[in-house]
């Protein structure tokens, strides 16, 4: 795909990353959030992480000022008339991604892509009321945005073979690998990954290790860059729980199920690294495994 004028709604974690990553691939970007006080918390995040990328010499100090001059936010929906592409990464609750794709219907063209960031929900569920649900598909990225290399692009029923090769063209764009994957529940690396998840909490619970030996043993002995609990803590106890509960919605298979101990963390606000507190404690200089009281 050529240069394009990429809209991103959503300002937080997700959404800074996707607009980063499209303005350092050239790509002119608008952000629009509901909450302009994010406006501020994502410009930080975009800066802090383009200036690690100057520092390991992964990008040049012109390229920094180039794609921080291509990232712009705006204040409505409609502004986004123009893109070409828009993007979502918003909530991950059906409703509020239909009301939304409703309203972008009435304000951008016809043959504007419309791509969900969306983990684990349905992407024709969120056609629903629109004129041209040909043109949604899902871009699944996946966090860090900016280094992570691989985007799920996911095809639904009603998803067009133009809208497909349009969302793979932008991936690679992005220089990022494109996976194709069918619109279940999931999609590919989560439904691998949660029941994985799942299963190290059940057997903390259970106590066949503790929480440090299950990590170790997973590193050394699967050759996994890191451990189940470190793992939970950096995508967030929270959306784990959340990614959970929509697949086993779906599927109804118990190991998708969220067991009772993640539910209690995240209860108590010990929803991973962005809190400062998960599995380990994140506050100090190294993690520390935390006190559960199992």
């Amino acid at each position: 795909m050529t240069q394009v004028l990429v809209g991103v709604v959503g300002a937080g974690l997700m959404g800074s990353g996707i607009a980063q990553a499209a303005a350092v691939a050239g790509h002119e970007v608008l952000v629009h959030d509901s909450n302009g006080a994010q406006w501020n918390h994502a410009r930080g995040v975009i800066e802090a992480s383009l200036g690690k990328l100057v520092e390991k010499g992964k990008l040049t100090p012109e390229a920094l000022l180039a794609a921080r001059e291509r990232i712009r936010f705006v204040p409505t929906l409609e502004d986004l008339a123009p893109c070409d592409v828009v993007i979502e990464a918003i909530v991950e609750t059906l409703a509020p991604k239909q009301a939304l794709w409703q309203a972008l219907e009435k304000v951008c063209r016809t043959d504007t892509l419309f791509a969900t960031n969306t983990s684990s929900l349905s992407v024709v569920d969120q056609t629903i009321g629109l004129q041209h649900p040909e043109r949604l598909i899902g871009l699944h990225f996946f966090n860090p945005v900016p280094m992570m290399p691989l985007v799920e692009v996911v095809r639904s029923v009603q998803s067009s073979p133009q809208a497909m090769l349009a969302g793979l063209e932008f991936v690679a764009g992005l220089g990022k690998t494109a996976v194709t994957t069918r619109d279940e529940s999931g999609f590919i690396v989560n439904l691998l990954l949660v029941p994985y998840l799942l299963d190290a909490v059940r057997a903390l619970e259970r106590g066949v290790g503790s929480m440090t030996d299950i990590d170790a043993a997973m590193k050394l002995g699967a050759g996994h860059p890191m451990g189940p609990f470190t793992l939970l803590d950096f995508v967030g106890l929270d959306t784990v729980v959340k990614i959970g509960e929509i697949i086993f919605d779906q599927y109804r298979e118990t190991r998708y199920a969220p067991p009772p101990l993640l539910r209690r963390m995240v209860a108590a606000g010990y929803t991973g690294k962005k809190s400062g507190k998960g599995f380990y404690d994140w506050t100090g200089d190294v993690p520390a495994a935390m006190e559960l009281g199992l």
